[in-house]
């Protein structure tokens, strides 16, 4: 079974208030790319993958008249895809949805945010001091969580899949250098409470013995930026848990090659023009972390789908061409058994 997690880059835009596909030659909102060019690269990217079930991070959004699921599934019945199905969970108030699309004739999903002892769900509200003055700020997700079971052959036990978007660090629109600092050190706050609720959500379903897969953009990386400093660990760490409880540690081996920065490379799921230096740089922000039971049990091989540093994807032009066409991510998949 292949599962995996891409963030499509302004995907809401290539649909109508009525979820019509926007396949046109007016431009989309990727540099220089029509719509028609950014929906057939993505759709090509999905076909070349050929994953059973992708967890799509910024998918079409819900509204008064719009459907996620509406939308996706009328983009694979426009390809021919054969991820037909779609779902999301706790739709959100941005344009950015997480959502999953999916084959119905290799696996079944249902949309299952379980109780658990000391977490909320994710449409609720979490208490957690991050800011040291002993009294709990009260933390929300503008993107909840998808929480997922997925049950298939093959499979020994029902996988709990949980997809992530979580909180950007990016100070957007400050009018000055303090600003600037206080928006930051702001958002990365926000953003390691939602991944300390994350992770005390992992910590119940372990408890309970159950196969836990967590995947999506995790919006940082150890050693991402120096704010981190603050705060004693990246929000990744948090989510991959307590290396010395090797029982509940989560296992990428992307996240892990930034735990040993003295190696000299890294690797990378996202492409971005910087304005001021004029050229593209890269970040790892796209994980697919898994339990013990699950590295154990089906032995998962990871691939980041990067058309520069895979020579498989470099060779192959037109699949290339596409994912710099479809997004400024590149999809992560991991395979089991």
């Amino acid at each position: 079974m292949r599962i995996a997690t891409w963030n499509i880059e302004w995907f809401a835009e290539l649909f109508d208030d009525s979820n019509r596909l926007l396949a046109d030659e007016e431009p989309s909102h990727r540099h220089k790319i029509s719509r028609a060019a950014q929906a057939d690269a993505i759709a090509w990217v999905l076909e070349r993958i050929d994953a059973d079930l992708t967890v799509v991070i910024e998918a079409p959004d819900t509204g008064t008249t719009r459907s996620t699921v509406t939308a996706l599934e009328g983009f694979a019945a426009a390809y021919g895809l054969r991820q037909t199905r779609a779902m999301i969970g706790f739709p959100n108030h941005t344009m950015q949805e997480i959502a999953a699309l999916y084959d119905p004739g290799r696996l079944t999903l249902r949309h299952l945010p379980m109780k658990t002892p000391h977490a909320p769900r994710f449409d609720a509200t979490f208490r957690l001091d991050v800011d040291v003055d002993d009294q709990p700020d009260v933390h929300s997700f503008s993107k909840p969580p998808l929480e997922l079971e997925l049950t298939a052959d093959g499979i020994a036990a029902p996988l709990r899949l949980i997809g992530v978007h979580a909180k950007s660090k990016a100070p957007h629109k400050t009018r000055s250098d303090a600003d600037f600092l206080r928006v930051a050190i702001a958002n990365r706050r926000k953003q390691l409470a939602q991944c300390v609720w994350l992770r005390r959500r992992i910590d119940d379903m372990l408890a309970a013995d159950l196969p836990v897969i967590v995947l999506g953009d995790l919006n940082d990386g150890p050693g991402i930026d120096h704010y981190e400093k603050l705060f004693g660990r990246s929000s990744v760490e948090v989510v991959l848990g307590d290396p010395d409880d090797p029982g509940t540690l989560l296992h990428d081996p992307h996240a892990e090659t930034w735990l040993n920065p003295r190696q000299g490379w890294t690797l990378s799921t996202a492409r971005f023009y910087h304005r001021p230096l004029q050229r593209y740089v890269n970040a790892l922000l796209d994980y697919i972390m898994v339990s013990p039971e699950i590295r154990r049990e089906y032995r998962p091989r990871w691939r980041i789908w990067h058309p520069f540093d895979d020579p498989r994807i470099y060779a192959d032009e037109p699949l290339r061409d596409a994912l710099l066409t479809a997004s400024d991510h590149f999809p992560v998949s991991i395979d089991l058994g």
